[in-house]
């Protein structure tokens, strides 16, 4: 029970690794605000998590005897993040943890010089403004209260370059460099900010993932051929899997981590090592 007594709030928890997250959290004894956006935006080619999925991974945190408070927002509005900070404070009283795991994969799939404006805009507004908007919207409470953690579920994207993935490549890139940044300006008020970034993570369907089906979707190729290609890749010969990210995330927003701010987590099974 690692996380017992504290709050913690989740963006992207409808499915895929903000599920994990959010039932690893449940178990370590946290009480969950979880967040998402529960519709299909227009511009993103594949379907968004639901709030029927929301609610789903509700339900699955509390088999644990935790408290759970669902909210349906979009982190591209900054009037949503703050009404979901309020909604956390009114409800529980306090944050300490804030896992800013909402993003899309795609549009992607083609070189710069034929993203148009509004792609790019949309993969910067989501993958890394969203994570700016929740960072703004909570930090207040934890610099009054001189305790927090903050996770932003960056990638291996972050921190390496992809192929025809300029504008997530670009996103994660900056969140990695908000994280650094926002680190430095609240260690003087012990609220620390640190980054995850995952490796190639399995389309696990307990958690309903499908983070890799959508990048092999934008690279026209079929997915059992893509995991393949990711799986040879990877020092280790496997993907990751959504628990290993959980675990990583687990460690953050615990005691057990609070000397590490400003850094980079890898969960890539040595993938950028190389």
């Amino acid at each position: 029970m690692r996380l017992e007594g504290k709050t913690a709030v989740i963006t992207g928890a409808a499915r895929g690794l903000g599920r994990a997250c959010a039932t690893r959290f449940a178990e370590e004894g946290a009480s969950l605000l979880l967040l998402d956006v529960g519709r299909d935006l227009d511009g993103v080619p594949y379907a968004l998590g639901s709030d029927s999925q929301l609610r789903h991974t509700a339900d699955l945190c509390r088999r644990h005897g935790v408290p759970v408070v669902t909210m349906t927002a979009d982190v591209r509005s900054g009037t949503a993040c703050e009404e979901a900070v309020a909604q956390a404070l009114d409800r529980f009283g306090s944050v300490q943890v804030l896992v800013n795991n909402a993003g899309i994969a795609a549009p992607s799939g083609k070189a710069i010089h034929d993203i148009t404006e509004d792609e790019w805009q949309l993969m910067i507004d989501i993958d890394l403004s969203g994570a700016w908007r929740m960072m703004r919207a909570v930090a207040p409470t934890m610099v009054a209260r001189r305790e927090g953690s903050i996770i932003n579920v960056s990638s291996t994207a972050g921190l390496v370059g992809y192929r025809h993935f300029a504008g997530y490549v670009a996103a994660k890139h900056g969140l990695v460099g908000l994280t650094k940044a926002a680190a430095l300006d609240y260690a003087p008020h012990r609220v620390r900010v640190n980054a995850v970034c995952p490796g190639s993570v399995r389309d696990d369907a307990v958690v309903e993932g499908r983070m890799l089906a959508e990048i092999a979707r934008s690279l026209d190729v079929s997915v059992d051929e893509h995991e393949e290609i990711f799986v040879q890749a990877q020092p280790t010969n496997r993907l990751i899997e959504p628990e290993d990210v959980a675990g990583a995330a687990v460690w953050l927003a615990g005691d057990d981590s609070r000397q590490v701010t400003g850094t980079a987590v890898t969960v890539d099974g040595g993938f950028v090592a190389r």
